[in-house]
């Protein structure tokens, strides 16, 4: 009896190692420079992408099968610019001075979800407050709370007085002086601390401000906010830590030095021209467009009241540049990855940046790539982005066909992170 029990057990665990998920996908884009395929199997096993397949696999006993038919099936999604502890509203720029560090954590794990939802299983959070971004993170890691893959840059480096200087529009006394720690930087020696400090609080990478900003409140949208000296030490500091350099940059001057420097990508781009693009194409750096970000600020400065008086010109003038720098960025041969800027307008409407990108003349089929392989290659992680032998299984889908009508990427039915079913 014994014999024949330990059998039934073995038989039985042997069963449940062979089974699968078999995602069945009436178009399979599978990230790669491939044409479209018809009528596939992706075949998912422990969290991973164990065989693709023409037609579609006939299920054994316990295999779980997903059926997209009459859809297509992709890669997950990779965001390359939100800010999953905020979102934009009205009273933002109080909320600054009344919202504790749990009110700020707690709400990221309300935009993470959402966020995921919205079919971006991965993204590049660049800019918090507390730190948020980073437990958020680790949360997410330990299957805490539901979200996208995170990889961030804890609080952004500033200069004094530059975007991101947290102080900005506080009267004198209301605050101490931001230190490196802090993320504000003068001179290269604090700039090296910075970095070190975003080592030491856990951050992925490094993200500098090296132009004024829209939103800050401060007159400048696009001066040049770090010298030569100051973004040399940072790149070289970051280096040593294996973290690359991503900076938010709207001038041409302060794009110029930053590449100059080394820096992995630029954020917004806005006034860049055709030095600038030359610059990035010899030393491949990345454009991040945030052309969602543009146009939604462009259409709240129309808004009174929405921003203080000091942001509201910068907004209006900014924000519709964005969708034609990225259009000639794109004509000119420039890297491109997927990036919108979320959380200056509401997290899950990611969506947008597709449907801009292909008004600007990207072809559809790129600006998905844009957002799976290309926002991979710019991370530096080699095991998402596609779907290929091996690789992590996040998979979303969608019904109809996104290269005929990119809008419907707004109605994602289908999300697995790491082979787990989040949405279906």
């Amino acid at each position: 009896m014994r014999k024949y029990l330990a059998l039934a057990i073995i038989a039985a665990c042997s069963q449940t190692a062979l089974a699968d998920t078999l995602v069945y996908a009436g178009t399979l884009i599978d990230g790669t420079q491939a044409e479209p395929k018809s009528n596939m199997t992706v075949v998912i096993d422990d969290g991973k992408i164990t065989a693709i397949e023409s037609g579609f696999r006939r299920a054994a006993d316990g295999d779980v099968v997903i059926d997209r038919r009459n859809g297509t099936v992709m890669p997950g999604f990779i965001d390359m610019h939100t800010h999953l502890t905020s979102q934009s509203s009205p009273s933002s720029y109080i909320e600054r001075f009344t919202k504790s560090a749990p009110d700020v954590t707690l709400d990221a794990v309300r935009y993470a979800n959402t966020t995921l939802m919205a079919g971006f299983t991965t993204v590049r959070d660049l800019g918090d407050s507390f730190n948020a971004s980073i437990a958020l993170r680790n949360a997410v890691n330990a299957g805490k709370v539901t979200g996208p893959r995170i990889y961030t840059s804890g609080k952004s480096i500033a200069t004094t007085g530059g975007h991101a200087d947290p102080t900005n529009g506080a009267r004198k006394g209301l605050y101490e002086s931001p230190t490196p720690a802090d993320g504000v930087a003068n001179g290269p020696y604090e700039a090296r601390e910075a970095v070190r400090a975003r080592y030491q609080d856990g951050s992925d990478l490094i993200k500098l401000t090296v132009t004024g900003g829209v939103l800050s409140v401060a007159k400048s949208g696009r001066n040049p906010q770090f010298m030569a000296d100051e973004l040399e030490a940072v790149v070289a500091t970051a280096k040593d830590y294996d973290m690359k350099v991503t900076v938010h940059a709207h001038g041409k001057e302060g794009m110029l030095r930053a590449i100059e420097a080394g820096v992995a990508s630029i954020e917004h781009g806005t006034y860049m021209d055709e030095e600038v693009m030359a610059a990035m194409k010899e030393k491949g750096v990345y454009y991040v467009p945030t052309i969602t970000a543009g146009r939604s600020v462009a259409d709240r400065a129309k808004i009174d009241g929405y921003f203080p008086e000091v942001v509201r010109p910068k907004a209006a003038e900014i924000g519709p540049l964005i969708q034609g720098t990225f259009g000639r960025a794109y004509k000119a041969g420039v890297k491109i990855a997927f990036g919108t800027d979320a959380g200056v307008f509401d997290h899950g409407e990611n969506y947008r940046e597709f449907v801009y990108m292909v008004e600007a003349g990207m072809p559809p089929l790129e600006a998905i790539r844009s957002a799976t392989y290309e926002a991979a290659q710019l991370l530096g992680v080699d095991d998402i982005g596609t779907i290929e032998v091996g690789k992590r299984a996040d998979v979303v889908a969608v019904n109809g066909d996104p290269l005929e009508d990119i809008s419907i990427l707004a109605d994602i039915n289908l999300v697995l992170k790491d082979g787990v079913v989040y949405k279906q």
